[in-house]
């Protein structure tokens, strides 16, 4: 069962980019990560943090127009999804999502909910939202993950 693992209060990207970076650092070979959230939300500052936090020095940018950008110098390769333009799941394996969602790499997916239904079902959800009322950079960011 899936339940929500831990919270993060972020006022910054710069916050943000520390809690991936953080994160990447307990990373291990086979998972993967849902990013949710809403444009503009920080999904990219979130892959760059996470990017770095294994090695990756290489600039880091959303895979929008090409679906799949693969940095492979980090401790564990890391293959940056994002699947806004995808219309049916079945596209992804066009790309050979399977290989990777499988492969001994860690992968991150922008705008995962897109493609929920052919997830691994231990995903890792890395919900990150937005609270006006709390301040333009404010952010929540709720880890969500399969339960020992």
């Amino acid at each position: 069962m899936k339940k929500v693992s831990e919270i993060f209060e972020s006022s910054s990207a710069e916050e943000t980019y520390q809690f991936a970076y953080q994160m990447a650092s307990k990373a291990q070979p086979g998972q993967v990560y849902a990013l949710i959230g809403d444009l503009g939300v920080g999904k990219t500052v979130f892959t760059k943090g996470f990017a770095r936090g294994l090695g990756i020095e290489e600039p880091v940018s959303s895979p929008t127009f090409t679906i799949l950008q693969i940095y492979e110098e980090g401790r564990l390769p890391l293959y940056h999804f994002d699947v806004y333009r995808i219309e049916e799941p079945e596209e992804m394996e066009e790309v050979g999502f399977d290989d990777y969602v499988y492969g001994d790499g860690v992968c991150l997916i922008e705008w995962a909910g897109r493609i929920e239904e052919i997830l691994p079902g231990d995903t890792v959800t890395v919900m990150i939202s937005k609270d006006l009322e709390k301040g333009t950079d404010y952010r929540r960011i709720a880890v969500i993950s399969e339960q020992a």
